[in-house]
């Protein structure tokens, strides 16, 4: 038996063995890092609906092998509670878990068309933004430097920022006609936009001029309990503008 299917069968039989009658309620540990913005999207959720976790630190690019026997795919969040047996994987899944389990405070709500909306608008800065946006400037501006020692590429940053002017042109859109990114009430729409937008907002990657609409938004998001503590949290060697943490920016 190789060294990877021992330390996968360790980790089953730990969880099937944990003492369950010790945990009153799930003990969930957060598999993330701090620029991640699929991980702060599920923070800010967790933060929304009051539901307790310990955050573990993961560089998902080192390729851990106790991480990937969690998640063959490599990528945070992972979200574990031993007690209950319980691992929850992707982001996606991770927020409708918590939807369909945690009473209150519901971030998937609205009719069926409504709860579309919100989908949508989630997949559209979990696919489109990220891959136009964030993506390319953790590459840029965090991967090459601390995994790669290399330089970030002007170009790519240049496109990567132009891009973030168009979806931001989008969000103006969107919050001229709604009181929030998919009506009239908060919901997941706007903690995906803002947990993607505050990492681009982090590696220097927005130009707000021109942009109130969206500024006004992210400024209340900003100053949401849920917020405080992704916004005072540090990536090392990299460092944030000096307006990042600020609400009145």
């Amino acid at each position: 038996m190789g060294t990877r299917t021992r330390r996968r069968a360790a980790l089953k039989t730990a969880i099937a063995v944990a003492p369950r009658s010790r945990y009153v309620e799930a003990m969930w540990q957060l598999y993330q890092f701090p620029l991640c913005p699929f991980s702060r999207k599920i923070r800010l959720l967790l933060g929304e609906k009051g539901v307790g976790y310990e955050l573990l630190r993961e560089s998902p690019w080192e390729r851990r092998d106790e991480f990937i026997d969690l998640n063959p795919a490599g990528r945070t969040p992972v979200m574990v509670d031993e007690g209950r047996g319980q691992v929850l994987i992707d982001s996606n899944a991770i927020a409708e878990y918590f939807e369909e389990t945690v009473e209150g405070k519901a971030m998937i709500n609205g009719t069926a068309a409504q709860r579309a909306e919100i989908r949508r608008l989630v997949a559209w800065f979990d696919q489109d933004f990220f891959y136009e946006v964030t993506g390319p400037l953790l590459f840029e501006r965090m991967q090459k430097r601390i995994v790669h020692r290399q330089p970030p590429d002007g170009g790519a940053l240049r496109e990567a920022m132009k891009a973030a002017n168009n979806h931001l042109d989008y969000v103006d859109y969107l919050i001229d006609h709604r009181t929030w990114l998919a009506g009239a009430t908060m919901s997941l729409a706007d903690l995906a936009a803002a947990a993607h937008i505050s990492v681009a907002d982090y590696l220097g990657g927005i130009d707000w001029t021109g942009h109130e609409q969206t500024k006004g938004w992210y400024s209340g998001l900003k100053s949401r309990p849920s917020f405080r503590p992704l916004l005072a949290e540090r990536m090392e060697i990299i460092a944030p503008p000096k307006y990042y943490e600020d609400v009145d920016f």
